[in-house]
C-alpha cells in the first residue's frame, strides 16, 4: 500500500497479512483521485473516512492537505495499524493523547488536530455526527446489507457541505444513477465509485 501523491508521496505500508480489510487498489485509487480534484481543493479541506479498513484513503487525504481528515473504523487491529501508519510519517514520534483519540503532534509533519481516528461502528458514528464536512469516502465490505442506504443517511443528516461530495465505493450489482443526489460513476477493474454531490438532478 502506497500513498500516490501529495506531501508523503511514495510512502510505502506493509499490510498485514493476517487482515481481512480489502484495500482500495493503488490503480483505483489514483483514478478515483484524479476525479476528485475536479470536485475538490484538497488544501485545507475537511474529510470523514468510513470504514477506513488498513487506512489507505486516509493517509492519502492526510498527505494532500486536508485540515482534518476523521477515520472511523471498527476492527481494532486495523484501527491500530492506521494509527500506526500516521504515527510513522513522522521522524520523531512523541505520543500524545486527546479527546480518547491518539494522534501525535510533531513539527513539520502531521499536526495533532489534523487526524482524529474514531475506532467505532460507522452507521453509529453518522447517527451521532454533527460536523460537516467537504469530503466523505465510504468504502464499506461490498457485502453490507446497509450498504445501499449510506447515500440517504449522508444527505438526510446533512454531513455535507455546501459544494460537498460524498464517495461510495461498491461492487458491480449496485446502481445509484437514480438518487437524486448522483453525479457520476466510475469504474476500474472490479472497483466501483458513485460519486454525489449536494446538488440534487433536476426534476428530483
Amino acid at each position: 500500500m502506497r500513498i500516490i501523491t501529495g506531501k508523503y508521496k511514495g510512502r510505502h505500508f506493509e499490510i498485514p497479512r493476517s487482515f481481512k480489510a480489502r484495500p482500495t487498489t493503488d490503480f483505483a485509487k489514483e483514478n478515483i483521485f484524479n476525479v476528485l480534484v475536479q470536485y475538490v481543493d484538497f488544501d485545507g479541506a475537511t474529510a470523514l473516512d468510513l470504514f477506513s479498513g488498513t487506512g489507505s484513503i486516509s493517509l492519502e487525504l492526510v498527505s494532500r492537505g486536508c485540515s482534518q481528515v476523521v477515520s472511523v473504523e471498527l476492527d481494532r487491529d486495523h484501527f491500530r495499524f492506521i494509527r500506526e501508519c500516521i504515527n510513522s510519517l513522522s521522524p520523531d514520534p512523541s505520543p500524545s493523547r486527546e479527546g480518547g483519540q491518539y494522534a501525535r503532534e510533531r513539527k513539520g509533519t502531521v499536526p495533532l488536530s489534523t487526524w482524529r481516528g474514531v475506532r467505532g461502528e460507522a452507521f453509529r458514528f453518522l447517527k451521532s455526527c454533527k460536523q460537516q464536512y467537504d469530503l466523505i469516502f465510504a468504502d464499506p465490505p461490498y457485502a453490507l446489507k446497509e450498504l445501499a442506504t449510506l447515500p440517504d443517511i449522508i444527505f438526510e443528516k446533512q454531513l455535507l457541505k455546501a459544494e460537498g461530495i460524498f464517495v461510495l465505493e461498491h461492487g458491480k450489482d449496485h446502481d445509484f444513477s437514480g438518487h437524486p443526489h448522483f453525479k457520476e460513476h466510475r469504474q476500474y477493474g472490479s472497483v466501483n465509485f458513485s460519486i454525489f454531490t449536494t446538488e440534487e438532478k433536476p426534476g428530483e
